[in-house]
């Protein structure tokens, strides 16, 4: 017959088997996630939509804070570009304060995550050498571009405007200048965004469609979202054009291609920091509608905007598909795929959190 305890009898009181069972079940208790910890943290962290929430809600507080200062102590020029032009320091000024609060903002998240940056996009090795051939075919591809809009009688070369030493000394700072928006828009758009987007994905895709593909599903579905916004983004740009739209939608995705082959941007950083140099600097044509001062080059447009591309300059002419075709060729066979790639890093487990916190 067995001997009835007392209900408030402490579990010190217990056999030490029955102690042992207890302990199993606290365990079990323990480790089991709560409600609360499954909505916010995943096997990875924190879930990567509340990352992307935090992200531009940090993105967006550090700008309303800019801004306030900016309104006491005016470090920066208020408004758009002037019409006679975009000066350097303009363009300086309007690229220098994202980038310091991409950087800030994705260093914050990579704490929050247990990540190491370099793997937003600005990591991996052989930085010089992928940024200097993007650098190179950036200027090829877009030359090529000129020179068949200029053999068609589509883009007139009206004169020369710089001469000596003045040539090589605006045309190495207005390089650094479209350095910076070459850091900027790809690091914001291809950068934190693109890898934890592309995570999140990853995971609905392997959740819902139990597919061994779901690290490029994710990857290009977000790589096509993102693309889009990206182009729709050049909307407010005077003199864009729906065609220039749709060639700033395309080479993102394009640029999404040689994040994919080495799971970096330098590349994409060097070819989108050179194409605009050579429109705006080399050339004298308009980037995505806008005219840079100081440039080598007086030429104007001349036929059909569907083919000159018109106010928008080459990149809203139909011609630069073209083009586009030979840059997915370049990436495709200069930049062949390694462990470095995109799913090589999407692939590895970086100080997975504790189990307390994750439910893992």
């Amino acid at each position: 017959m067995n001997e009835r305890r007392p209900l408030n009898e402490s579990y010190e009181a217990l056999p030490s088997h029955d102690s042992d069972a207890l302990t199993s079940v606290d365990q079990v208790v323990a480790t089991k996630p709560s409600t609360i910890r499954w909505v916010f943290f995943g096997p990875d962290g924190l879930r990567a939509g509340w990352s992307i929430l935090v992200f531009i809600a940090l993105i967006f507080g550090f700008f309303k804070g800019v801004t306030a200062l900016n309104n006491v102590v005016h470090l920066f020029p208020n408004g758009g570009p002037p019409k006679t032009g975009v000066p350097l320091s303009f363009l300086v000024a309007a690229e220098s304060v994202p980038i310091i609060g991409t950087l800030l903002v994705t260093w914050i998240m990579s704490r929050i995550e247990r990540r190491p940056v370099g793997v937003y996009g600005l990591g991996g090795q052989r930085k010089l050498s992928r940024l200097l051939a993007g650098l190179a075919w950036g200027v090829a591809c877009l030359s090529l571009l000129v020179l068949i809009l200029w053999k068609a009688g589509l883009l007139v070369i009206d004169s020369r405007l710089l001469f000596g030493s003045s040539l090589f000394q605006l045309g190495a700072v207005w390089l650094g200048g479209f350095l910076l928006v070459g850091v900027q828009e790809e690091y914001l758009n291809r950068g934190y965004l693109q890898y934890t987007l592309s995570r999140g994905l990853s995971g609905f895709y392997g959740w819902a469609f139990k597919t061994r593909h779901s690290a490029a599903l994710g990857f290009w579905t977000s790589a096509v979202v993102i693309s889009i916004l990206f182009g729709l983004g050049h909307g407010k740009n005077p003199g864009e054009s729906p065609i220039g739209l749709l060639s700033a939608a395309i080479v993102a995705l394009v640029f999404c291609l040689s994040l994919w082959r080495t799971g970096s941007l330098w590349w994409a950083i060097g070819f989108h920091a050179a194409w605009d140099w050579a429109q705006s600097f080399l050339y004298g044509v308009a980037d995505s509608g806008l005219m840079m001062q100081h440039h080598l080059l007086a030429t104007h447009p001349l036929g059909k905007p569907i083919l000159s591309g018109g106010a928008t300059g080459p990149e809203g002419s139909i011609f630069i598909l073209l083009i586009f075709a030979l840059i997915v060729a370049v990436i495709l066979l200069t930049l062949p795929r390694t462990n470095e790639g995109y799913l090589a890093i999407s692939a590895q487990r970086i100080e997975p959190w504790p189990r307390s916190v994750s439910g893992e």
